[in-house]
């Protein structure tokens, strides 16, 4: 039986899941490109650290672990997600904008493999990976909303013209 409060309890969640998810997409920009928020003077002795006791735990030991534990994260947020039924959207659109949000996430990394202005190119690659995470973002909540739209029946008929009457014997 769901209830208001459970509703709720899950929505925040799922919200606090989002958030974990966003929050290592920045440590991971600010773990990668250290030097460049150094001279931006974005680093302070503690978020250092923080920085550094995070790091022992192993989230950073590859490039793109911290990038596939937040998709991860995100995926999860995703998969409560409910909201208004809309007909205009099918799941290849929404399959459209995964793809390529996920491609984006992924290969923003090429950026870095070009020689240029160091201050550029990793300001790119968070664009690039931000963009293409609210990409995923988008494509998944429409799947997610398609998905829960088809397992749930609808009591109402495919227009939503009417909704269901009680019988009453003929005659009385």
């Amino acid at each position: 039986m769901s209830t208001g409060e459970n509703d709720q309890a899950m929505r925040k969640i799922l919200d606090m899941t989002r958030l974990i998810s966003i929050l290592i997409l920045l440590l991971h920009f600010y773990f990668e490109f250290y030097g460049l928020f150094r001279q931006w003077q974005w680093s302070a002795a503690l978020t250092d650290r923080v920085l550094g006791n995070i790091a022992r735990t192993g989230l950073f030991a590859s490039f793109n672990k911290p990038k596939i534990i937040a998709l991860v994260l995100l995926v999860i947020a995703l998969i409560g997600i409910k909201g208004k039924k809309d007909e205009k959207r099918s799941h290849r659109q929404a399959l459209t904008w995964l793809t390529i949000g996920v491609v984006l996430y992924f290969s923003a990394g090429l950026l870095l493999l070009f020689k240029g202005n160091n201050r550029v190119l990793p300001v790119l690659y968070m664009m690039a990976t931000a963009a293409g995470y609210l990409i995923m973002m988008s494509g998944g909540t429409m799947l997610s909303r398609i998905i829960t739209d088809k397992l749930t029946g609808d009591i109402f008929n495919r227009d939503q013209e009417t909704f269901p009457q009680g019988r009453t014997p003929a005659g009385k």
